[in-house]
């Protein structure tokens, strides 16, 4: 399964959010009480759809039920501006109840059947790891890893934006060490 680079790119954002939703300065898990706190303000959120629509995808978190994997997996493979129509992608899933509201709110936008479709997308991919792209360079799409029989000192060498990503969590540590907080582990 390989999505598009649209997906591939933006489930790192949608990723990056869940987890800086996740927990508080002091390290607790917060996740339901930060999504809570995000559904309410989806009335501004949706101004932001198309700029950042990981920042308003994630009030649709564990939203959706995917009851035909396979359409969600072409669904992945589309290009962001041939989308089906939301309705079209009832019979791939179902959300849950309390989202109901939610969608409802949000395919009163222009874009808002594009932005479910998004959301859906990015929450198949976290919540199915088949769905997620492959690494750079890795052609196998049956799912074996021929890797795994390499010794440790073998590894790829890690993604720029990983190894920057990774810096500057050790640096805002540093900071919050710096300034009286215990080191998050």
């Amino acid at each position: 399964m390989h999505p598009t680079p649209f997906f591939s790119d933006l489930r790192k954002a949608y990723e990056a959010e869940l987890h800086d939703l996740s927990f508080d300065s002091d390290g607790k898990h917060v996740l339901k009480k930060h999504l809570a706190e995000r559904r309410k303000e989806l009335p501004f959120l949706v101004q932001m759809m198309a700029a950042s629509p990981e920042m308003v995808s994630v009030v649709f978190h564990q939203a959706f039920r995917f009851v035909r994997p396979e359409a969600m997996h072409q669904l992945l493979a589309t290009e962001s501006e041939s989308f089906p129509a939301w309705d079209a992608l009832g019979a791939a899933l179902a959300l849950e109840p309390w989202a109901q509201p939610l969608a409802d709110a949000v395919l009163k936008e222009a874009e808002g059947e594009w932005l479910l479709a998004v959301a859906a997308g990015l929450e198949f991919m976290h919540s199915h790891p088949s769905a997620r792209p492959a690494r750079s360079g890795d052609d196998d799409t049956d799912g074996d890893n021929e890797d795994a029989d390499k010794p440790e000192g073998d590894e790829e060498p890690e993604d720029a934006d990983e190894r920057e990503a990774r810096e500057q969590e050790a640096a805002g540590q540093a900071w919050m060490e710096s300034q009286g907080f215990d080191r998050k582990e």
